[in-house]
């Protein structure tokens, strides 16, 4: 009996998980993240020119930024941390990560998964925090088979009708193009196990849906409230541990609506240090888990 397609793709990610020896940081929890449940699963990590993520700043200023904190001035290469979520009843994934179509160096969840004991079949459900290739394009196997097969799928009401509308993709700058195309064909496949959904509301027990649109127009951060506990999950919100801390107001290249998303992002970072809320970020030194603390006159981002 020939195998299927299902078990072509574990004995798959079997080996690649057998190839990572030495890898650190496939899956991690601490401090309120653990109790709750949540665990960071790294997908590895992107590439951008500098000048594609900061296109308004003066290179001088991003690179005299980035080299005051330890970072290369040659380019961003943020980490990717998809937020896993057990409460006993469900296990929920936020985002799906970036697949095999997007970037090598990315496109690493199957193998935490993997690592962890959890076969995609056993995901309850999976939530976006937006459809960017890096966060949506990882939802299809390599058949173009729906790899967790068994998951509802939530995502904002303005998130998909945006990507899903056909004149999405010439609103969109060239460099950009190929996010609308691949958005709308991973959406397309997944409809019928798609529901959508309005923030500022509670799309599953202990979730509760935050409205942190402009970085795309949908884009949703959530928050896990269970036994008294409360921690963030905030996507690309804040997208990055030096510039979105230290220089909130700076515009992003991919910020589809940059003062809104400007606006939003501000907005969070006061509410978490105001109320020493932890957070785990998409694009935050892996695994992506720690707090905003005031200073100079902005924030810094603490591990924990």
């Amino acid at each position: 009996m020939k195998p299927n397609r299902r078990e072509l793709l574990k004995a798959a990610v079997g080996l690649s998980v057998l190839s990572l020896s030495g890898f650190d940081g496939l899956a991690r929890s601490a401090g309120p993240a653990e109790s709750l449940g949540v665990t960071s699963v790294s997908d590895g990590n992107l590439s951008f020119p500098l000048g594609f993520y900061l296109p308004n700043t003066p290179p001088d200023e991003s690179a005299a930024l980035l080299t005051a904190n330890g970072l290369s001035d040659e380019a961003i290469t943020p980490d990717c941390n998809v937020t896993l979520f057990r409460d006993g009843e469900r296990t929920i994934l936020f985002d799906t990560g970036a697949g095999d179509r997007f970037m090598a160096s990315a496109g690493k969840l199957p193998g935490g998964l993997e690592a962890l004991g959890i076969d995609p079949a056993d995901v309850t459900d999976v939530v976006f925090t937006h459809a960017h290739p890096d966060h949506l394009w990882g939802v299809l196997d390599e058949f173009d088979d729906p790899f967790y097969p068994n998951a509802t799928h939530h995502i904002s009401q303005p998130e998909w009708d945006f990507w899903y509308d056909d004149g999405t993709v010439d609103a969109m700058p060239d460099a950009q193009k190929a996010f609308a195309v691949g958005a709308k064909r991973n959406l397309t496949a997944i409809e019928d196990k798609v529901v959508r959904f309005k923030s500022e509301t509670e799309i599953l027990p202990n979730v509760f849906a935050m409205d942190t649109s402009g970085h795309t127009p949908g884009h949703t951060s959530f928050e896990i409230r269970k036994d008294g506990e409360r921690f963030l999950v905030i996507g690309d919100a804040i997208g990055h541990p030096v510039v979105s801390f230290q220089r909130p107001g700076w515009v992003v290249g991919t910020d589809q609506d940059p003062q809104k998303a400007i606006k939003a992002r501000k907005a969070l970072l006061d509410r978490m240090a105001s109320e020493k809320i932890a957070c785990l970020g998409y694009h935050l030194t892996a695994p992506g888990m720690g707090f905003a603390e005031r200073h100079e006159g902005a924030y810094r981002f603490v591990p924990v």
